[in-house]
């Protein structure tokens, strides 16, 4: 028992001078609220979508994440970020039994030279989108839920999360900061779409380093009450990574939407404090070279109106779809917010707000709760809920 006791306390002593070493910052979000969403189903259906429930992260996404930093001489400092989604209106994410899922996991070195890091991480493009957002890319703010339902990876969710990325970060120089990342694709599956079969390989004819790759820039100048982001991101010879699934249909549409070819996109967005109001706008743009053609844009406004402890939150944004002569899907969908949050202190808010969607014939099934925006429909979405950090 002795040995047992002396030996415990020895690991505690060597624990405990490692994180002395380690400057380690542990940290999270709790976020839920109460969601109404309706709408009449999609034409020639009948009836209605409808969803009433409890929804995690409508605010800001719930997470746990831990990072820290070591010193290494010469102003060089090694980094790292560890940092889990949870869902806690259904217990999944961190303590589910399904896994982990990261937001951001990756590791790195910093100096006055920027910063290099390795592993899952952000694209510029999610930074961009957050900074000129009305509601820092709530899910339930219309550029957020548009980009991210139209199949666009500059949004303020997890399509603008890279794995196998590799990233630099420049310094502060003056307000001017900008960064660069590389998603390697680590494709090793062959599809074989004559004999209905799948080959995991890594020869050369069959596979490329390059399928399923992504790469970005993105640049950011702020000073004083004024901010502009710009932003270039491509997704590379787009394959598929297993054999189409569901119906014929279902699997053709599959097979065209992933031909080997290139997805990109840009973005530009800006706002300006004016202490009594806060205004932001945003315009981006996808090209998409595969047989399925998910070309689209979205424009968006908004504002900020503080009031004390209280804020009132504005929005509007249009999502455009350009699938060619030959598609059904060439209308547009428009989306408002309207939304009120209070401070109850720093690390405590309250949320509270309608969100209107609006979806041409021609459109796709946008809006804020999944499922219920369907075409040539109109969708009306009410919540409410706290946040707090810590």
């Amino acid at each position: 028992m002795q040995k047992k006791l002396i030996a415990l306390a020895v690991a505690s002593v060597a624990s405990g001078a490692a994180f002395a070493q380690t400057n380690v910052t542990m940290y999270g979000i709790a976020d839920a609220g109460y969601v109404y969403s309706s709408g009449d189903a999609a034409r020639n259906v009948g009836g209605s979508n409808e969803f009433s429930g409890i929804q995690s992260g409508l605010l800001s996404g719930s997470r746990l994440g831990f990072r820290g930093e070591e010193a290494l001489g010469n102003g060089l400092k090694a980094v790292f970020t560890l940092e889990y989604s949870l869902n806690i209106d259904n217990n999944s994410g961190v303590g589910n039994t399904g896994g982990l899922n990261a937001r951001q996991q990756f590791v790195g070195l910093a100096g006055n030279f920027g910063q290099v890091a390795l592993g899952r991480q952000y694209s510029p493009g999610y930074q961009a989108t957050a900074n000129n957002d009305p509601a820092g890319g709530a899910l339930f703010e219309p550029q957020s839920y548009m980009t991210a339902q139209a199949g666009n990876t500059i949004t303020p969710n997890s399509a603008a999360r890279w794995d196998n990325a590799i990233s630099y970060t420049t310094p502060n120089w003056g307000g001017f900061t900008g960064k660069a990342i590389y998603s390697f694709g680590e494709n090793n599956t062959y599809v074989d779409l004559v004999n209905g079969t799948t080959k995991t390989t890594l020869n050369d004819n069959e596979v490329s380093t390059s399928d399923n790759s992504r790469w970005a820039i993105g640049a950011n100048f702020a000073t004083g009450g004024f901010n502009v982001d710009a932003v270039y991101q491509v997704r590379q010879q787009v394959t598929l990574t297993g054999l189409p699934t569901g119906t014929p249909g279902q699997q053709a549409v599959q097979v065209a939407g992933a031909t080997g070819d290139d997805i990109s996109e840009w973005y530009i967005g800006g706002s300006y404090d004016f202490k009594f109001v806060k205004v932001m706008a945003s315009y981006q743009d996808q090209n998409d070279k595969n047989t399925l053609n998910n070309d689209n844009n979205t424009w968006s406004v908004g504002a900020v109106v503080p009031f004390g402890n209280a804020a009132l939150h504005l929005a509007w944004a249009q999502t455009s779809f350009d699938r060619g002569s030959s598609s059904l899907i060439n209308g547009k969908s428009n989306g408002a917010m309207i939304a009120g949050t209070y401070a109850f202190s720093k690390r405590t808010t309250a949320y509270a707000g309608y969100v209107w969607n609006k979806n041409d014939n021609d459109s796709i099934g946008l809006g804020p709760v999944s499922g219920v925006g369907a075409a040539g429909e109109t969708n009306n979405t009410f919540l409410a809920g706290l946040r707090h950090s810590f």
